[in-house]
């Protein structure tokens, strides 16, 4: 099957002069061009098209996007790659709006307020145990003090900045940039600065292990499913371990 380009403006959600610039630079090369001057696009160009619109919505430029797509041949893990990251992204948004219409339902008199509904997935304390098998008691209690000190603006920046370094993370990942590069290793360096701003962590005590600690971090990213969703999957999760190991090498 073919499609001519207004039919792909119209499918992609996009426009036929965009089309035709991407085609100008060699991005998405229309499969065949017609003696009318028509441009028409394949499966094949659509695959290729998808992609670059994915990227595109992670913030790459079309230089970098180029780049990728000239280096990273093989379609399906590439897509499988985005569609991991679309997957946690979906759930992520549906915490929020499950979060949302029960604060609506309580706002109408619906139902009781639920803090663990309003803010869920925000719990620091489920994995208290946890930390206090792999930290000592000590440590929990220093975050703990942390945490509680904070006012709720200074809470809500913190969970956007952790969730703004996932995020980074991810579409590095996704991007198909080399986890030794300067750029994942400049991320590596601002999740590290992250790791020490943690009262009670191993990485804020200046006599602390800070090397050790991060690694042990690193490989429990890919052995935890917990921590590899934050990643988007192992491969995301992967991606952040080989740099973190590069950033500190043992």
């Amino acid at each position: 099957m073919e499609w001519s380009t207004q039919q792909i403006a119209r499918i992609a959600g996009t426009t036929s002069r965009t089309l035709r610039h991407y085609d100008d630079i060699g991005l998405v090369p229309p499969s065949r061009i017609a003696s009318n001057g028509y441009r028409y696009y394949d499966a094949a160009a659509l695959v290729r098209l998808q992609r670059v619109l994915l990227l595109r919505e992670l913030g790459l430029g079309l230089a970098q996007i180029a780049d990728l797509l000239d280096r990273q041949v093989d379609e399906h893990s590439a897509l499988a790659t985005h569609l991991s990251l679309l997957h946690h992204e979906q759930d992520r948004l549906a915490r929020q709006i499950a979060a949302v219409e029960h604060t609506l339902t309580t706002l109408r008199g619906e139902d009781e307020p639920m803090a663990e509904k309003m803010f869920d997935g925000f719990d620091h304390t489920q994995y208290r145990e946890e930390v206090e098998q792999r930290w000592g008691a000590d440590a929990y209690a220093r975050s703990d003090a942390w945490w509680r000190g904070m006012t709720g603006d200074q809470r809500q920046d913190w969970r956007a900045a952790s969730d703004q370094l996932a995020q980074d993370w991810q579409a590095l990942a996704a991007s198909g940039a080399d986890s030794h590069g300067e750029a994942a290793q400049e991320l590596a360096a601002r999740h590290v600065g992250w790791l020490r701003a943690i009262p009670g962590t191993p990485a804020a005590d200046p006599q602390g292990d800070l090397a050790g600690y991060v690694r042990g971090l690193a490989e429990m990213y890919v052995a935890d499913e917990r921590f590899a969703a934050t990643y988007g999957g192992i491969e995301g999760a992967t991606f952040v371990r080989d740099a973190l190991l590069h950033h500190v090498p043992g």
